[in-house]
C-alpha cells in the first residue's frame, strides 16, 4: 500500500479560538520524538505532563492524546481522561495504565482502539513521521457531561470542546 500523502494541517488551528496556557513532560519537548517507552511497540506508558498559567475560572481538565496523521479520515484518539480536578496540575509517567492510576475522580474514556486507557503511537511501518497532540483543556465545569464507561474519544471531544476556557498543546512525534 503506499502511504504517501500530504500532512493534515493541525487540528487545533480550526477550533474556535481560547487563551493558552503552558504543558511541559518530563519525557518530551515540543516537536521532540517519543521514546519507544511510550509507543505501544515498546513498554506503551503514558508520558509525565505537567501544565500551569490555566485561568483562575478552570474547575477541571480533560487530557488528550491525538494523532491527526494516521492514514484514516478521521485522525486516531489515543488517550482522553475526564473530570481531572483543578487541583491537579501534573500526570506522572504511566498514569494512563488504568483509571487507579489517576487522580482520584478522573477517568479514562474509550479511545480507538476501544480501550479505557492510554495507548501510545503505533504509526505504520514505513509511513511518515507522525505527530502526537497532547492536550490539557481547562474546562468551566467539575464533570463533563459524558458517561466515560460508555463514551467514546470523538463525542468526549465534542463535549470537551463546549466546555473549554483555555488549552495547552505539546506535540510529540514517532516513525517506525
Amino acid at each position: 500500500m503506499n502511504m504517501e500523502r500530504p500532512y493534515p494541517p493541525n487540528p487545533y488551528d480550526y477550533l474556535p479560538k481560547v487563551a493558552r496556557f503552558t504543558l511541559t513532560s518530563q519525557d518530551f519537548h515540543d516537536g521532540q520524538r517519543l521514546s519507544a517507552r511510550h509507543a505501544s511497540d515498546g513498554e506503551d506508558l503514558s508520558p509525565q505532563l505537567s501544565w500551569s498559567g490555566f485561568p483562575n475560572e478552570t474547575k477541571s481538565f480533560v487530557v488528550t492524546c491525538y494523532d491527526p496523521d494516521a492514514p484514516t479520515p478521521a485522525g486516531y484518539w489515543h488517550w482522553t481522561v475526564v473530570n481531572i480536578p483543578a487541583s491537579v496540575t501534573s500526570l506522572a509517567q504511566g498514569a494512563g495504565c488504568s483509571d487507579e492510576t489517576l487522580p482520584a475522580g478522573a477517568a479514562h474514556a474509550a479511545n480507538d482502539n476501544s480501550s479505557r486507557a492510554y495507548s501510545g503511537p503505533l504509526p505504520p511501518v514505513g509511513d511518515h513521521e507522525h505527530r502526537y497532540f497532547f492536550v490539557v483543556h481547562a474546562l468551566d465545569v467539575e464533570h463533563l457531561d459524558v458517561d466515560p464507561q460508555t463514551a467514546n474519544a470523538t463525542v468526549t471531544s465534542f463535549m470537551t470542546g463546549m466546555h473549554t476556557l483555555a488549552r495547552a498543546i505539546l506535540v510529540g512525534t514517532y516513525q517506525r
